[in-house]
């Protein structure tokens, strides 16, 4: 945990806030904190600064927070992913929301099995939970909003194709003709498909409203492998 995220139910005055719960044995027992500690915090979907143990107790510790930064620059992305299997969905939750990608589509696609979309990693505690774990690694307080669509054809066409109509769109696709862009600066939508990608009925689709397919080579990689590699080369 490299940033304290702070709900602003924590906070029980101006600037007090009381913890009791995993932060503060993340506190106690991995960083050490005594009391005059001063740690990095931030407010969920608010600014950044620092905060300061004033006392702690058995079960408890007080801060005084003062908090005058402006989180980091959001990605200026739109991530598609087809709905990977639950154990990667958490740690790709956890990844999105660490390299500041602020909106997340998961989607249906041929090869995304039916099982997973019963998972209860989908249900929105769980799903903030992830995302909030990312946010405390990347030391950001944005929280990402995560859309959930189950019928492939009808997001394609009815949405996304408007989303996409003003938009540098790319479709990641191993047999893709064109390398992976560089350095990009505006505001960008990128499909991810299932490991092995998205079938050429789902790529052909993405083409029709302009998304261009681009490819990281003939290696296939896992998803939660690809996603930070295509960021960092598009993005980073």
């Amino acid at each position: 945990m490299n940033l304290m995220l702070l709900e602003h139910t924590d906070f029980i005055g101006e600037g007090v806030v009381k913890l009791s719960d995993r932060r503060l044995k993340h506190m106690l027992e991995i960083q050490k904190v005594s009391v005059g500690s001063c740690i990095k915090a931030g407010v969920i979907n608010g600014q950044l600064g620092t905060a300061t143990i004033t006392r702690i107790q058995s079960n408890s510790a007080f801060l005084q927070v003062s908090l005058t930064e402006d989180p980091p620059k959001a990605l200026p992305l739109i991530l598609v992913l087809a709905l990977p299997r639950p154990k990667m969905l958490k740690r790709i939750l956890q990844t999105i929301a660490t390299l500041g990608v602020k909106e997340l589509y998961l989607i249906n696609t041929w090869k995304v099995e039916k099982s997973y979309w019963q998972t209860p990693c989908l249900n929105k505690l769980s799903i903030k939970k992830e995302l909030l774990l990312g946010l405390e690694q990347g030391c950001d307080t944005l929280l990402p909003r995560v859309t959930i669509k189950k019928r492939f054809k009808p997001f394609i066409e009815d949405e996304l194709a408007e989303m996409a109509s003003n938009t540098y769109s790319l479709v990641a696709h191993p047999n893709g003709d064109t390398s992976c862009p560089v350095g990009v600066t505006q505001p960008t939508i990128l499909a991810i498909g299932p490991e092995g990608g998205f079938i050429e009925y789902e790529v052909d689709k993405f083409t029709k409203i302009g998304f261009q397919p681009i490819s990281m080579g003939s290696r296939i990689q896992r998803v939660e492998t690809i996603i930070p590699s295509l960021l960092g080369k598009i993005f980073l």
